[in-house]
């Protein structure tokens, strides 16, 4: 994009490295990259890596998703292995192809490519359901006419042991007729389900025989009206696994329960050693936000944001919006690691990664949020003087630099102004003097007010001619402000996006309370009469940038067109994490 000085504005710079921006070195340390690496030294897969990310297609991606699709895509690059795309898409009443076409589209975003590896759960099911025939040739299976009430009920408690069903005992000639028929379609919703024969007195109770299939007379999004018979996620998974020769198979905790299902089924319906192993890692909680997608849904459906691409929740849509880059969400994946124990992450983790990235990305422009109008009586009525200005500090190693129109009325900051002001206020008030960023030093001689209601509606200020290249020696002037020419600036409207809880756990809540409680009114504020410096005037939507002394913004990829700016904040330039590191050595 051309400047008057024929220099070219820098545009934000991807960093494609795998993984968004995450560590992929070989040997980068945790222990689930210590286990793949002992199976890679012992021989155990072959020397074969196979990892997958396996979403379910009822909902849209968040940050930690993101921490999982780093994982299993970056363990497999790391390893020269190959990482799956599967979609375990079992459940026809929550599924739509638009949740498939949207986490493709975020998978993509954070920079991971799976090749001819896509695969989804539904292509199995004929297989699915052979591997339920196994089990029920094997007695292994039983066809459980119980309503859902009554096996809720036979299924006992942490304390007490489950009871077996009465249905329990049939025969297995029996259970394959009756399995049979369920597949034809001959019996309604909820009038019978397969179920594993284990233990109903095991203390995990995932072992008090599991279901694995249920009827559900509805209409799946890829497999139309060919069943009504559905197998369930414990059951699907591992095999799911097993058919594509996944050596790897990584959840989060929660599923650590399910491990002795998973390898029950695997060894019950013989699938041969080696086979996928099942690790668990800690899952992803952040301050000041939820991920569970049940409460996503309802801060959507109750109208709590805008929609799932509100740039306030932590789905990859909202973030992507926002402006975080993919590659910050990469760092940020590095920076937390790979546990063992749940815990909550500090957000300004999150916000340390993503202003380190786009420091080195966005450039500096001015914007002035809520503005008040500065005439300098001093300089010539109509003259415009352009000013070189660096879109870039001085420690951020790129060049180039735009002109910014100069002339006698400017626009600054409100909160720029005081008129009587507090000890250690380096900004302007009467009869003090600041420094115009990459321009003059301006001096505050009288203030204009409303004499209806005492507000500030005006400054008069005179400038300083032979400050424009420095201030002479002995000279010292403390504060610097933005501004904008008022002749040139254009019109935006500015979101200032914040934290959309007020506390770092919204789920911790009262008896009788709702997380909802907890949300944060001041997470969006709109200000509809910014002001932004004329030369971005060109640039498409999705340009990130810092406003000086405001924060970085992205140009709404949405709703900001050449006759209707509109900027969303990414982030504000306050850096808690950083001092708390430097502070630890970190």
């Amino acid at each position: 994009m051309s400047r008057a000085n024929e220099d070219e504005k820098p545009a934000a710079e991807p960093d494609r490295r795998v993984g968004g921006g995450s560590d992929t070195r070989p040997g980068a340390s945790d222990f689930i990259r210590a286990k793949v690496a002992e199976d890679l030294r012992s021989g155990r897969y072959s020397g074969r890596v196979v990892t997958r990310f396996p979403p379910e297609p009822n909902g849209y991606l968040h940050i930690g998703h993101a921490k999982s699709c780093c994982l299993n895509f970056g363990i497999a690059l790391e390893n020269d292995g190959v990482c799956h795309l599967r979609f375990d898409d079992t459940n026809p009443e929550t599924e739509d192809i638009k949740y498939v076409e949207s986490i493709k589209e975020d998978v993509r975003w954070l920079g991971f490519d799976w090749g001819d590896n896509l695969f989804f759960a539904s292509d199995y099911f004929e297989k699915l359901y052979e591997y339920a025939v196994i089990l029920i040739e094997r007695g292994k299976a039983y066809v459980d006419s119980l309503s859902e009430d009554e096996i809720r009920a036979y299924r006992g408690t942490v304390t007490r042991a489950g009871k077996e069903s009465p249905f329990r005992d049939r025969p297995i000639e029996e259970n394959l007729r009756l399995f049979e028929r369920l597949r034809a379609g001959e019996f309604a919703d909820g009038e019978h389900v397969l179920r594993a024969k284990i233990d109903m007195a095991s203390p995990n109770m995932l072992m008090r025989d599991p279901l694995l299939y249920r009827i559900r007379h509805a209409s799946h999004y890829r497999r139309g009206d060919d069943w009504c018979l559905y197998p369930l996620y414990d059951f699907t998974h591992c095999l799911s696994d097993a058919i594509e020769n996944i050596t790897h198979s990584l959840c989060t905790l929660e599923f650590e329960n399910n491990r002795e299902l998973y390898d029950w089924v695997l060894d019950n319906v013989g699938i041969a050693r080696p086979r996928p192993e099942q690790t668990e890692f800690a899952r992803l909680d952040i301050d000041y936000t939820v991920l569970s997608k049940r409460k996503l849904i309802r801060l959507v459906e109750q109208g709590h944001v805008s929609g799932w691409d509100d740039p306030r929740l932590p789905t990859l849509a909202g973030l992507r919006r926002r402006g975080v880059p993919p590659e910050a969400i990469g760092a940020f994946c590095d920076m937390i690691g790979v546990d063992k124990v749940n815990s909550r992450v500090d957000i300004a983790k999150l916000e340390y990664a993503i202003r380190n990235d786009l420091n080195q990305r966005a450039p500096r422009v001015l914007c002035v949020l809520r503005p008040l109008k500065v005439v300098i009586t001093n300089y010539p009525e109509g003259r415009v003087e352009q000013l070189d200005a660096p879109y870039w500090p001085h420690d951020v190693p790129k060049q180039g630099s735009r002109q910014l129109p100069f002339g006698r009325e400017i626009f600054i900051e409100r909160d720029d102004f005081m008129e009587d002001p507090p000890r250690k206020f380096f900004r302007l008030a009467p009869g003090r003097e600041v420094r115009l960023r990459h321009a003059y030093v301006i001096k505050c001689d009288d203030v204009i007010k409303d004499s209806a209601t005492g507000e500030v509606m005006e400054l008069r200020c005179t400038f300083d001619p032979d400050t424009l290249r420095g201030l002479p020696e002995g000279r010292k002037v403390k504060g610097t402000i933005h501004w904008v020419s008022a002749a040139h600036a254009l019109p935006c409207e500015v979101r200032l996006y914040d934290r959309l809880f007020r506390v770092p756990d919204p789920e911790d809540v009262a008896d009788g309370e709702d997380f909802t409680a907890h949300l944060n009114p001041d997470s969006l504020v709109v200000l509809e009469d910014a002001l932004i410096e004329a030369g971005v005037a060109v640039d498409p939507p999705g340009n990130r940038y810092q406003f000086e002394r405001q924060g970085y913004f992205i140009s709404d990829p949405v709703d900001s067109n050449p006759g209707s700016l509109v900027y969303n904040r990414t982030v504000t330039l306050r850096d808690t994490w950083a001092k708390i590191a430097a502070r630890d050595g970190r």
